[in-house]
C-alpha cells in the first residue's frame, strides 16, 4: 500500500486514560525526526498529528487529540495550552467599581516541569514555528525571535539531564509529566464533577451517561468537527476511556456518537483501568466491576473492537495480583509507572496502522479478529522483550521453550489449549540485532525457527507452535519506542547498555491481540458476579443516576450472549449451518 496518510483521531477520556495518553503523546513525540538529513522512520507521524497556526503566524505541528477531564485535574497545565493567545487572555473589564482581588498561589511544579520552563524562556518552546518539508511534516524545525533551533534540541536537553528526573513522590496528575504541547481546542474540562474531594464525584454509569447532551454534547461536537474536517482520508477514531468510573458510562455515549455521526470509520476502543484506586471501599469496589461490566458492553456494542488495557488482574472486585514482567521493576500501585507499561504496549499495538508503508487500516486489524460479533479482544505484552544484544531473534523464542513470551494486560490470562478465533502480533525495536539465525549453511539448527528466512517468517512459526490453527497477522518493525524523559527509569538493570548504570533509551516490545475462549469465559465470569447483585439492596446509590434496575437486568442478558459467542460449540454451530448453506 502507498504512503498515503489516512489520519487518526484520539480521544482520552478520563485522568488514567489521560496518563496513559500523556506518556504515550511522550513517545510519539520523542520519534519525530527534526534533521532534514536524516531518514524519517517507518512510522508517519501526520496520521496523529495536525498542522496549524497561531494568530501571530507561526506554524504548529500538535496531536489531533480531544482530552477529557474533571474539574481540578490539570493542576499547572492551561486548559487552551500555550502556543496560542486566546481571547480569554485579552478580556478587557469594563467594570469601574472597587474590585477585589483574591490571588491562589499556583500549584508547584516538579523539577521536571521547571526544566521545561527553562527551555520555554530560552525561546525552545516559546510559540514555536514549524517549517516543514512538502512532502511531511515528519522534519521539522524551529524558528523564534529571529534565532533558527531545532525543536530536537528540547529532547537532546531533557536527555542530557535525565537523571534529574525522579518523579515518583511528584507525579499528581497527568500534566505533571506531558512534554508536548497541546492545541487549544484538545482540552475538555467536565465542571460539574471534580476530581479530587468528597462531593460531586463522577463515580458511577449512569451518571456518564447523562453527561453528553447540552452544553457538554455541543462542545465535543464543536471538537470532533474541527478536527474531523480538516482530514483528507480518516480512517478513524482510537479512543481511550476510563472503565472502571463514571467515564465509562460517558464514553458509551461518545462512541455511540462516533459510530451514528462518522458511520464506516474505525473506532477502536481501549478500556483502561488502574491496578488500584485512591479512597476504594467496598461499595466502591463493587462500583467499579458494575461500570467494568457495563462500559465493556456498550462500548463494544459501538466500536469495531473494544480491548480492556490493564495490569490488574482482572476486572472482578477482588482480582489476582496485578502482571509482573521479568525485566520491569514498577511500582503497580503508581498510576505514573502503571500507565507507561500500556503506554509501551499500546505504542506496539497501535503501530499496524500508522505505518508509512504497507500499513494495515484500523478496519482491517478489527475485522480479523471480530469475527462473529466476537467485538471485545484480549492484549498481552512482553515489556520488554528479552531480546538481549548479540543474540538473534529464534534465539530468543527458544529461550521460552513451551511457555509463551507475553503476559496478560487486559486481565485475561489465556487458557493455555491452542484454542484462538483470531490473533495480531507484533514485534517491534529489534533495532539492527538480527531476525534470522546467523548460522552458517551445513549447520545443524538447533530447532525449526533457524530454518526460517525472514523475521516475520519465525515469528509466525513461533506462534503457530502454540496456536496451531488461528487465523494469525503478523508485524515485525525495526524502530522501538525511544524513551526519554521523564519516561520512568523502571528496567532492569541487565537491559541498561554494557551493563552500565546508564538509562534505557529504546527496548524491544513483543504484542498480541487476540480473540479466543478465553474472553468468553471473562465476560461470563463478570456477567455472572454482577447479575447476582441485588443493587436496590446492596447499592441503591447506584442506580439513582440510572440506569433503571430493568435496563441492568437487559444489560447482564446481553453481556450473557455476548460471553456465549466465544464458546467452541457455537462456533461449530455456526460453522456447520454456513456449510448447510452451501
Amino acid at each position: 500500500m502507498s504512503g498515503t496518510c489516512r489520519e487518526v483521531v484520539t480521544l482520552q477520556l478520563g485522568h488514567y486514560s489521560n496518563f496513559i495518553g500523556t506518556h504515550w503523546w511522550n513517545l510519539q513525540d520523542a520519534a519525530l525526526v527534526y534533521d532534514a538529513d536524516l531518514p524519517v522512520g517507518e512510522l508517519q507521524s501526520d496520521v496523529l498529528f495536525r498542522e496549524g497556526l497561531t494568530l501571530g503566524g507561526h506554524v504548529t505541528y500538535t496531536p489531533r487529540l480531544i482530552a477529557m477531564d474533571l474539574k481540578g485535574s490539570l493542576q499547572t497545565l492551561r486548559k487552551e495550552g500555550s502556543l496560542y493567545v486566546t481571547e480569554n487572555e485579552n478580556t478587557a473589564f469594563t467594570w469601574e467599581g472597587q474590585i477585589m482581588t483574591h490571588k491562589e498561589s499556583p500549584p508547584t511544579k516538579n523539577p521536571f516541569l521547571q526544566e521545561l520552563d527553562n527551555l520555554d524562556t530560552g525561546g525552545l518552546l516559546a510559540e514555536p514555528d514549524f517549517t516543514c518539508s512538502s512532502s511531511a511534516v515528519d522534519r521539522c524545525s524551529v524558528s523564534s525571535a529571529g534565532a533558527s533551533v531545532a525543536v530536537g534540541t528540547v529532547n537532546s536537553s531533557l536527555e542530557r539531564l535525565r537523571k534529574s528526573y525522579r518523579l515518583e513522590g511528584s507525579v499528581r496528575v497527568w500534566s505533571d509529566f506531558l512534554k508536548i504541547h497541546l492545541h487549544p481546542r484538545t482540552i475538555s474540562v467536565i465542571n460539574q464533577y471534580n476530581h479530587d474531594g468528597e462531593s460531586e464525584r463522577l463515580e458511577v454509569f449512569g451518571q456518564g451517561e447523562a453527561l453528553l447532551q447540552g452544553p457538554v454534547l455541543e462542545d465535543l461536537e464543536d471538537r470532533l468537527h474541527f478536527f474531523v474536517e480538516e482530514c483528507d482520508y480518516l480512517q478513524g477514531f482510537q479512543v481511550l476511556c476510563d472503565l472502571a468510573d463514571g467515564f465509562s458510562g460517558l464514553g458509551s455515549k461518545v462512541t455511540e456518537l462516533l459510530r451514528d455521526s462518522y458511520g464506516g470509520r474505525g473506532i477502536l476502543t481501549w478500556g483502561v483501568a488502574p491496578v488500584n484506586h485512591p479512597d476504594t471501599s467496598s461499595i466502591k469496589d463493587l462500583y467499579h466491576m458494575m461500570n467494568c461490566a457495563l462500559g465493556t458492553l456498550q462500548m463494544a456494542n459501538n466500536s469495531s473492537f473494544f480491548c480492556p488495557l490493564t495490569l490488574r488482574g482482572g476486572l472482578m472486585r477482588r482480582p489476582p495480583p496485578p502482571t509482573t514482567f521479568p525485566l520491569l521493576n514498577y511500582d503497580p500501585v503508581l498510576w505514573y509507572h502503571s500507565s507507561s507499561v500500556l503506554a509501551l504496549a499500546l505504542d506496539c499495538m497501535t503501530a499496524s496502522y500508522r505505518l508509512r508503508q504497507n500499513s494495515v487500516p484500523m478496519w482491517q486489524l478489527s475485522d480479523a479478529l471480530t469475527a462473529s460479533g466476537r467485538k471485545v479482544v484480549s492484549a498481552y505484552g512482553s515489556v520488554p522483550f528479552p531480546m538481549m544484544h548479540g543474540s538473534c531473534l529464534p534465539d530468543a523464542l527458544d529461550a521460552f521453550a513451551d511457555v509463551l513470551p507475553w503476559r496478560p494486560i487486559s486481565g485475561c490470562p489465556e487458557i493455555g489449549d491452542g484454542r484462538c478465533f483470531g490473533q495480531s502480533v507484533t514485534l517491534r525495536g529489534l533495532d539492527g540485532q538480527s531476525s534470522v539465525s546467523p548460522l552458517l549453511p551445513g549447520t545443524e539448527p538447533p530447532s525449526s525457527l533457524h530454518l526460517e528466512r525472514s523475521g516475520e517468517d519465525v515469528l509466525a512459526s513461533y506462534v503457530r507452535l502454540h496456536y496451531p490453527s488461528t487465523p494469525l497477522a503478523v508485524q515485525l518493525f525495526s524502530g522501538a519506542s525511544k524513551l526519554t524523559p521523564p519516561f520512568p527509569q523502571i528496567f532492569s538493570p541487565a537491559l541498561s547498555p554494557q551493563a552500565s548504570s546508564q538509562p534505557v533509551v529504546g527496548l524491544p516490545v513483543l504484542t498480541s491481540l487476540q480473540s479466543s475462549p478465553a474472553v468468553g469465559l471473562q465476560l461470563s465470569e463478570l456477567q455472572k458476579a454482577c447479575a447476582a447483585l441485588d443493587l436496590r439492596r446492596v447499592a441503591p446509590s447506584f442506580l439513582s443516576h440510572g440506569p433503571e434496575h430493568g435496563e441492568i437486568t437487559e444489560s447482564m442478558e446481553q453481556l450473557r450472549d455476548l460471553a456465549h459467542c466465544y464458546r467452541q460449540d457455537r462456533c461449530r454451530s455456526s460453522s456447520e449451518e454456513d456449510d448447510d448453506d452451501d
